[in-house]
């Protein structure tokens, strides 16, 4: 833990824009270097232009990468580009339009020239779909989410409006990697013209009463405080409060590319993570300015909750609640309609999935694999353990496929406003009915030839029979919702579990765990789960 965590930045700590976007025009990436080459993880590229993960000539050849994939799989319709407020993201967008442009690509930007989060861009993507036009749309984000200001980051959504998939982002990330190696032969150019231009902001928030009951929080009136954390959320929360006669204040809104106002995390990095205490620590201190608070990262496609009598809501704690309150009130949802969630997500959520007489759809971790069932109702909810989730519009049609933090954020509210109960009141009622359960994620040491040898390990590989005094009851590598692989292992008992998957940035692998029993038992089981995950191993 750094000493300053939970304190607002120094000057020391902040970065140089102006050096930050030369870095981008200037540094020339080597792809014979891992730490310098495309590579797409669960939420596109990312990397910094200072040490070349994140420059010019990646943008310009993913673009080229984007063009020719979404020709090959016959994509002739609008591109609908948004990008948020980090120091390169605005660079980043102006280089794909030169590619776009050339290319021929029809481009819709933002009409008021402005920041896009990412769930605006995945709701315009599925309502030009909807509209019956004879070619379909996709899109691009030019957002690192929640990560530090000196980065920067791409990611592409096809036609469904979700996070493209392994096929897609492996074909995209080797052919842009090609182009790189190739000194960008092969990478068309041209001034941008004049594109098309798109109200992201007017369609969303127009939209926000069919999945959201606005008309009960403005009735209530209660007190909400919403911060954008200096991310793209800013103009859209002021816009959400004035058409629904909220009562709600935008917290900060300021942004900057520095983000000097905000405070550091557990590492001593800024860094927008709305689940973090120590990055959300300026709204946990005014939590009783509000009767609810919520906080977005830069692109809005996480959230973070905040109430007067808990502080902020652990990410798994509000997704039980979230799934307990919408499968109980949501009445035009489809009967079968399931409960999404990754399975390095709080086993409370079975439970309340089991209560409400739900099935529980168990996917590896990553927002793409809910997709299809978003799409089709077959699943109502989908919600990862780090703080990301959408769900479906009253109707039971589709809302958004790729994670929307605004719209979880508004769904604590409207929990308020129709119970009379925060949303961590009603966590406490979960606990007293299903128990108490503890959560952690560590990381421990591996080199990378274990590390994929991790993810590629069998639960077959596993030889032990028992977890922290408890018989094992399942040995999982691939999903039980959809029979995915996981890239790594997940061990269940009755009381506990852990899941262990390499990182994919650092020499370390993830081990997620809980219990049902209490801090000491988690201890066990986190030491017993590094000896399972390293014996299976040979380390």
């Amino acid at each position: 833990m750094h000493d300053r965590a939970g304190t607002v930045a120094l000057p020391e700590d902040l970065i140089d824009p102006e050096a930050l976007v030369a870095a981008y025009y200037d540094l020339h990436p080597d792809v014979t270097d891992p730490e310098q080459k495309v590579i797409f993880g669960t939420s596109g590229h990312r990397g910094s232009s200072f040490n070349s993960a994140f420059n010019e000539d990646h943008i310009l050849a993913i673009t080229q990468a984007i063009v020719e994939y979404r020709a090959g799989q016959g994509i002739t319709g609008p591109l609908f580009l948004g990008r948020d407020t980090h120091g390169l993201s605005l660079p980043a967008e102006r280089s794909a339009l030169e590619v776009l442009a050339a290319n021929g690509v029809t481009v819709w930007t933002d009409s008021r020239h402005s920041w896009t989060p990412t769930p605006a861009v995945s709701h315009a993507i599925l309502k030009y779909n909807r509209e019956g036009h004879d070619d379909q749309a996709d899109g691009i984000v030019v957002t690192p989410s929640h990560n530090p200001p000196a980065d920067g980051g791409f990611k592409y959504n096809p036609p469904h409006g979700g996070p493209a998939d392994s096929d897609a982002t492996s074909w995209i990330a080797n052919r842009a990697n090609e182009l790189i190696a190739a000194g960008l032969e092969g990478v068309k150019r041209a001034e941008p013209t004049p594109a098309g231009t798109y109200d992201f902001r007017e369609h969303y928030v127009a939209d926000l009463g069919d999945v959201i009951d606005m008309q009960a929080i403005a009735t209530s009136q209660i007190h909400i405080g919403a911060d954008p954390l200096g991310g793209a959320s800013v103009e859209y929360w002021a816009l959400i409060g004035e058409r629904y006669g909220l009562n709600l204040t935008v917290v900060n809104e300021t942004v900057d590319p520095r983000w000097a106002f905000m405070t550091l995390d557990w590492d001593g990095k800024i860094r927008m993570d709305c689940s973090s205490p120590y990055a959300m620590a300026s709204l946990i201190e005014r939590r009783h300015d509000f009767d609810i608070s919520t906080g977005n990262d830069a692109d809005a496609d996480r959230h973070g909750v905040v109430t007067p009598d808990a502080g902020l809501m652990n990410p798994n704690h509000y997704l039980a609640v979230a799934i307990q309150y919408l499968y109980s009130r949501r009445e035009n949802w489809r009967p079968d309609a399931a409960v999404g969630k990754t399975l390095v997500s709080s086993t409370m959520i079975d439970r309340v999935a089991e209560s409400l007489g739900r099935t529980l759809w168990e996917v590896p971790v990553g927002f793409k694999w809910f997709v299809p069932g978003l799409i089709d109702g077959s699943v109502g909810f989908g919600g990862e353990e780090s703080a990301g989730a959408s769900f479906l519009r009253f109707d039971g049609s589709v809302w958004t496929t790729d994670k929307d933090g605004i719209l979880l954020a508004l769904l604590a509210s409207e929990i308020l406003a129709v119970t009379g109960k925060t949303p961590s009141q009603h966590y406490a009622e979960l606990v007293a009915e299903f128990g108490d359960p503890v959560y952690q994620r560590v990381d421990a040491p591996a080199t990378k030839a274990q590390k994929a040898q991790l993810a590629k390990l069998s639960g077959d590989d596993i030889t032990a029979d028992t977890l922290a005094g408890d018989p094992i009851t399942a040995k999982l590598s691939h999903a039980p919702g959809n029979g995915a692989a996981i890239g790594g292992v997940k061990v269940t008992t009755d009381r506990a579990w852990f899941a262990a998957r390499p990182s994919g940035t650092e020499d370390v692998y993830k081990i997620y765990a809980e219990s049902f029993v209490g801090e000491e038992h988690l201890r066990e089981v986190q030491a017993e789960a590094k000896r399972i995950v390293d014996a299976a191993l040979g380390a």
